[in-house]
This record gives structure tokens, C-alpha cells and sequence, in this order.
């Protein structure tokens, strides 16, 4: 059914506002929703120019311009001074209840007028253009590309044909909805007025494009320039248009939609179903023609937000299907009694319930309860309605077909060999009066399935296995049977697989049991043939201690009591092996001692291999000498080899400690003598990192200070100038050791001419 859409009605829908663009001086106001602009011919070359804006007023909203800036241009050259208009006539739109659509927070819509009057302007071939801008868009707009950065332009023109005739531009009649219902045919009248009495043409046109981001919170930039949020002046024509996102959305085609949703030309109705939930910016564009000659046209630029709408009334039952909008299947398989479970919502809206169902045989069944059993004559197939609130406005119904048709029992039997291992065999036995069967459904209860009638099935587990099928026949009727098939059988055979047939002493051996059917109930008895393992697991890992080949033995026993054995002879061999070991001196090492002497302590090896890590070459040699080439901490690595081919590996981690000395002399003699001139610290400074030196008088006065342990004191404050007095001095040094203690001495100067 079609819906003509009024803009109270429709904003009783409203669930999110799209915030097109800022309205307010604050720079971040998102919260317009629509406007357009259009003009009166006053004479004397003046004209009366008034914009119409729409806003969002919930709490928080963004305020209207105040003023709003506003620019002439005559061509592409601005006329004239900005010019700035107060919003006037801000009303708040109150919402009109439908009874028939439930709405919650309702919300708070506001519109604004702007209106002023020109100066003189006169005649120009050209034409005259105002211009209205303010950056930008939401973001989570659906159909054109960068919504977040694409700002808006109101615009109206007044043609060179226009001035001549003391044209009046057409004037939108009602602004449309934001938001309408997706799945719901739109139907609303977009057309204009005009006073002239001229001929108008309808279409969808791309919004305009004006300001930018520059001036917005997180964009550096003049708010009031061209890219800014609020450009002032509005910068001149020609305007760029938004980008849409192709092939889905167009200027013509904004909103997608099947059929699509379209402008009538000449009417200026928008109609069409919208199909995907979202927000859509659109544009229309009304031109106008007097005598066949174009005079001007006028656009607006608004949103249309596609949400679901739930009715507070909806027919609807419990069903096997539903076949229509509002029309329902039921099929009922060898039952004539039906019980009809009415799901319709919401409950506390539906105040009358009218069932009908003809019998076909002269009699009919009828009913005003919310739930109905209906007992039907015969096999056969019968149409019934139900309706809600019938010859009400909040009303709704469903059509309903119900099906009567031949029973159907699902059945089979099963047959296995219960001692040896092998496939078992299902038989269908089901019936049907509908005389022929459309599948079978096996689910033998392994994860394994079939659609054969009369399928085989061979087990890979044991168990109490549920075996199921499931049969449809030609009226689509199904049933269902479960037979639990008790499997416990004997292997056919024993097949096991270690992951290991030779290994060195000691080896951990694991025997993969690929026989089939076996589970933890069965009785299992390995010998792994060294004299003492034995186990009752599935598939068990043993260690083998003592080198040797061995005769691995499994015993298998169902417990239906079916028996199967196995030898597997000279299945494993164990080698043996070698213990790798070694020792070194001495203990500790330095970067003044970095040499190490190693012990080959190993048994029963016949061959060596070290490994150091700070050289790259092994050695073969048993015990060998190393020099290591840095500090720090080194990784030793023996390996050795026995004669039967068996390895060992032995490591271990060595540190060469870096250690520095500093040392203090007491006295020296800055004679110009060339002995013992300077003062300055021994030892070794490799590794020593933050080091300072401080040299101070008896009177607590720094004299000398230094942070290279290599630099020297030559008796003169801060190395220059005359030498000091003879004296003691206090020497504080500090450094941090390369391990990172931090060391402190502190110590005295002896200063002797």
C-alpha cells in the first residue's frame, strides 16, 4: 500500500538527525538538516532574499549563525559589502502522534528564517548570485565520498531573464522527511509554488559544495577563509559539487532503492522503496520557464535518513513458511486437528481478534480469540484469515493456508557381525500414504551421513552409537526415527605405528593404535619385550633403558568378550649411547684472565665436538684450550659421539667478568721539573661509563672538575692560571662499573712545589 508521507507524520520516525554542517560561531555545529533560498522581484532593482534552515534542537545542539553572512556576486565578482541577517522566526515544530507508530524520544526540530533585501542592483546579462556557506557534513553519511570534510553551499540565482521580468522565484511548500522507513514505499509531494504562474521541472541534482575543515578543532587554518568552516564572504560561483560513491549512488539516483527512488519531473513527487538502512544526502533542483524560455532555477539540499519502523500493529502466526507479505503456510501431516499459535504484535494495541476459514463443504469456522485449534473435514488444502482491529486505522491481517495431507513414519533395522569389525547394514522401513518418498537422511551418529534408502556404513568408533534417519515424501512431509546401534566389536586387525623404529639408550617410544573400533572400555594388554613394561593404554609411550631389539606384543579384548592378538617381532631397536660431561678451570674468568682450560669428562664416547660461540670453527679435540675474545657471557656446547653412532650433548655458560681498576695517587709536584707534574688516576678504564672527578679545597670551593678518567689536574683552578698553594685538597671520583655498580671514592691530594 502506498504511504504519502507528510513532514509531521514522518518526523514521529526520527531516530538519529544527520548533521550536515555547523551553524554556529563555536565552529564544530553539526547539526543542520536541510535549507534552501529563493527570492521576491520588489522592483527598483532590490529583491527580498530569505533562506529557510532546518536544525536539530536536542540538547546540545549547535545554535543558528548569528548573524548569518551572506555575499553578492555578479558573475563570478563579488557586488557589494558582505552582508549579515539575523535568524528570525526559530520555531519549534511539535510532533503529531500517530496511533499507529510507536515513538520514542521524540525528537526536537527546529526552522529558522533569514531574510534581508538587496541593494540596487543593476542589469546584468550575467546575472546576480547570494550565497549562504558552512563546512561540513557528518561523517557517517552513506552516499558520497569524504561526507566529514564536504561542506554546503545555499545558493539562489537571479538570471539576466529574470531581472527583466521581475521574476519571483518558485518556493519549496513543505520540507521533506529525513527519515523514512526502509521496505516502505515513499510517496511525497517535493513540489514548488510559484506566484508568477510559470512552468517549474523537477529534478535530482548534486548538492553544492563550500568550505572546508580549515579552523575546525584538529585542522590548522583561517575559519573564515575560503577552506574554512565558515567562510566569510562565501566565496562565488562556479560551485563544486559533492562526489557520489559509484555505480550504487548518483545525483539522479541518491538513495538507491528497488524500484529506484525518483522525482517526477513534472509533479515534483519523490517516489520509490529504499532497501538499505543508512543516511543520503540529496539535492533538487527546480527550474523555471515562462513561454518556453528558462528564467532561473532554485535548489535544496536536504537528508533522508532510512531507518527500520516497527507498526504498533502486525499479523503474524507461527508457521512452516511464509509465502507472501502477510500470508503463511502451515502443513499438518496426518493430523486434521490444528492448533494455530498467533504470534501478531504488539499485543497491548490489538484489541479485536476475527478468524474465518471456509470448510469448502458448506460450513466455516470462525472465532475472536487470539490463539485457535481448528479441526478440519478432510485431507485437502484450506484458506483462512485472520484480522486485527478490522475497520480501524491501526489494523492489520494475514492470510493462512493450511494443508492437510497423508501421515508419514519413518523406520529401519540395522545388522552387523558383532565379533569381527566390519560395515553394518540399515534398511529403510518407513511408510507413507502420500505413496513415494522424496529423500532419506542418515546421521549415523559418528558425524558420518548418507542419503541412500538403503545405505552401509562402516564404524571407526565403538559405542552406543545414535543412528538416525530422517524421510520426506512428495507432499514435503517429514518424520524422524533413532535407533541407538550397539557397536563393540573386535579389530578385523591390529595395526599400530611407533614414531620411532631405532633410537639410542635412553628412548621414549610412542605406539601410535591405529586399530579400529577400540575405546577405553575395551580390554588392552601391550608387552613392550624388554621383561618389565606392560600397559593397558590405547596408545602408550614407553622408555627403553637398556640397549637391544625388541618383540612388541598387543592383546586386544571387546567388551562383547571378542578377542584378537598380534606379535610384532623385532619391531624396535635400541642402540647405545654415550654421557657427555665436561669441567674447566679456571672458575672465574676476567677480562685480565680470558683463557680456559676444558676436561673431557664424558663416558663411552669415542668422539668430540666443541662448539664456543664467540668462534665460529669446532674443535674436535678432547680437551681443548680456548681464549675468549670479549666479555660477557658465552655459550660451550660438547657433543660426542659413541661407537655406535649415538650422540650426547653437554653444555654450559661461562662469564668473562669485565672488571676496571682506578687507583689514586696522594701527592704530586708541579715544579716544572717533569716528574710527577699532574694529578690524575690509574688503572683500567675500559667499560667505565658516568665517571667524575672532583677536586675541592679546605674551604668546600670546587677547583678542578672532570668526567675523562684520563685527564689530569695540573695544580692550577680549573687548569689555568697560576699554580695553587701547597696543601692537602679533597678528590671525590665517581663512576659506574660496566655491570652497573655505581663506585665512589674519595681520597686527598697532596699539592707540593
Amino acid at each position: 500500500m502506498k504511504k504519502r508521507y507528510t513532514l509531521e507524520i514522518l518526523r514521529l520516525f526520527f531516530c538519529v538527525f544527520l548533521m550536515i554542517m555547523g551553524i554556529t560561531s563555536n565552529l564544530q555545529a553539526k547539526h543542520i538538516i536541510g535549507g534552501d533560498m529563493y527570492y521576491v522581484c520588489n522592483g527598483n532593482g532590490t529583491y527580498t532574499i530569505t533562506m529557510k534552515v532546518y536544525r536539530d534542537c536536542n540538547s546540545g545542539g549547535a545554535q543558528y549563525d548569528n548573524p548569518g553572512y551572506f555575499q553578492i556576486y555578479n558573475g563570478s565578482t563579488a557586488f557589494g559589502n558582505t552582508i549579515q541577517a539575523p535568524p528570525t522566526n526559530i520555531v519549534t515544530i511539535p510532533p503529531d502522534n500517530d496511533p499507529c507508530y510507536e515513538v520514542t524520544n521524540p525528537p526536537c526540530v527546529q526552522s529558522a528564517t533569514y531574510t534581508f533585501t538587496t541593494p540596487n542592483l543593476p542589469f546584468s546579462n550575467q546575472g546576480y548570485t547570494i550565497a549562504y556557506q558552512r563546512c561540513c557534513r557528518n561523517e557517517t553519511i552513506n552516499n558520497i565520498v569524504a561526507p566529514g570534510d564536504a561542506g554546503a553551499t545555499y545558493r539562489v540565482e537571479i538570471t539576466g531573464q529574470a531581472q527583466q521580468l521581475c521574476n519571483d522565484s518558485p518556493v519549496f511548500n513543505d520540507f521533506p522527511p529525513i527519515v523514512i522507513c526502509a521496505g516502505e514505499y515513499i510517496d511525497f509531494d517535493h513540489s514548488a509554488s510559484d506566484s508568477d504562474g510559470d512552468s517549474l521541472v523537477y529534478s535530482f541534482c548534486s548538492p553544492l559544495l563550500g568550505g572546508g575543515t580549515e579552523g575546525s578543532p584538529n585542522v590548522p587554518g583561517n575559519p573564515n577563509g575560503p577552506n574554512g568552516v565558515q567562510p566569510i564572504p562565501p566565496t562565488g560561483p562556479p560551485y563544486n559539487t559533492v562526489t557520489f560513491i559509484t555505480p550504487t549512488y548518483s545525483s539522479n539516483a541518491p538513495m538507491g532503492g528497488s524500484p529506484t527512488v525518483s522525482i517526477d519531473p513534472q509533479t515534483g513527487i519523490i517516489d520509490g522503496v529504499p532497501t538499505s538502512l543508512g543516511q543520503y544526502v540529496v539535492g533538487v533542483c527546480v527550474r523555471e520557464y515562462r513561454n518556453g524560455q528558462f528564467i532561473g532555477e532554485i535548489r535544496r539540499d536536504f537528508q533522508f535518513n532510512v531507518i527500520n519502523c516497527t507498526p504498533l500493529v502486525v499479523a503474524d502466526i507461527e508457521a512452516d513458511s511464509v509465502i507472501g507479505d502477510r500470508e503463511f503456510l502451515i502443513k499438518t501431516c496426518g493430523e486434521f486437528t490444528v492448533d494455530i499459535v498467533n504470534e501478531s504484535y504488539q499485543q497491548s494495541n490489538i484489541f479485536e481478534y476475527s478468524w474465518y476459514f471456509d470448510f469448502g463443504d458448506g460450513t466455516a469456522f470462525t472465532s475472536d480469540q487470539r490463539d485457535v485449534t481448528i479441526t478440519f473435514p478432510a485431507l485437502g488444502t484450506y484458506e483462512g484469515i485472520m484480522a486485527l482491529n478490522p475497520g480501524t486505522p491501526c489494523a492489520d491481517s494475514a492470510k493462512i493456508f493450511i494443508q492437510v495431507v497423508p501421515d508419514i513414519e519413518a523406520d529401519f533395522s540395522f545388522a552387523y557381525d558383532t565379533c569381527i569389525a566390519g560395515p553394518v547394514t540399515f534398511t529403510d522401513l518407513s511408510t507413507t500414504g502420500a505413496g513415494s518418498f522424496l529423500s532419506w537422511e542418515w546421521d549415523f551418529g559418528d558425524s558420518n551421513t548418507s542419503t541412500l534408502q538403503h545405505p552401509q556404513h562402516d564404524y571407526q568408533i565403538p559405542g552406543e552409537l545414535p543412528a538416525t534417519l530422517t524421510v520426506t515424501d512428495i507432499n514435503y512431509c517429514s518424520d524422524t526415527k533413532t535407533i541407538p546401534v550397539t557397536y563393540f566389536p573386535a579389530p578385523a586387525v591390529l595395526i599400530i605405528q611407533p614414531d620411532i623404529f631405532e633410537g639410542c639408550v635412553p628412548q621414549d617410544v610412542f605406539y601410535n593404535n591405529l586399530s579400529f573400533p577400540i575405546d577405553d572400555t575395551y580390554d588392552i594388554v601391550w608387552d613392550f619385550g624388554d621383561g618389565i613394561g606392560t600397559s593397558g593404554e590405547i596408545s602408550p609411550t614407553y622408555t627403553y633403558t637398556e640397549p637391544g631389539t625388541y618383540t612388541i606384543t598387543l592383546d586386544v579384548t571387546s567388551p562383547l568378550g571378542c578377542y584378537i592378538g598380534a606379535e610384532f617381532p623385532n619391531f624396535v631397536t635400541v642402540r647405545p649411547a654415550p654421557i657427555a660431561d665436561f669441567t674447566f678451570t679456571p672458575e672465574q674468568l676476567t677480562n685480565f684472565s680470558t683463557t680456559a682450560y676444558f676436561t673431557d669428562q664424558s663416558i663411552d664416547a669415542s668422539g668430540w665436538l666443541w662448539t664456543f660461540s664467540d668462534f665460529p670453527a669446532p674443535v674436535l679435540e678432547q680437551n681443548p684450550i680456548h681464549t675468549f675474545q670479549d666479555t660477557g657471557y658465552h655459550e660451550i656446547q660438547l657433543v660426542v659421539r659413541h661407537e655406535s653412532g649415538c650422540l650426547d650433548t653437554a653444555t654450559a655458560i661461562i662469564e668473562v667478568i669485565p672488571l676496571v681498576t682506578y687507583h689514586l695517587p696522594n701527592a704530586f709536584t708541579p715544579n716544572g721539573d717533569g716528574k710527577n707534574e699532574e694529578f690524575k688516576g690509574v688503572g683500567y678504564f675500559d667499560g667505565m661509563t658516568d665517571f667524575r672527578m672532583t677536586i675541592w679545597n679546605r674551604w668546600g670551593e670546587l677547583i678542578f672538575e672532570t668526567n675523562d678518567p684520563n685527564e689530569s689536574w695540573n695544580g692550577k683552578k680549573k687548569n689555568q692560571g697560576r699554580i695553587l698553594q701547597n696543601g692537602v685538597y679533597v678528590v671525590v671520583v665517581e663512576y659506574t662499573e660496566p655491570r652497573g655498580q655505581k663506585i665512589r671514592l674519595k681520597g686527598f691530594a697532596t699539592l707540593v712545589r
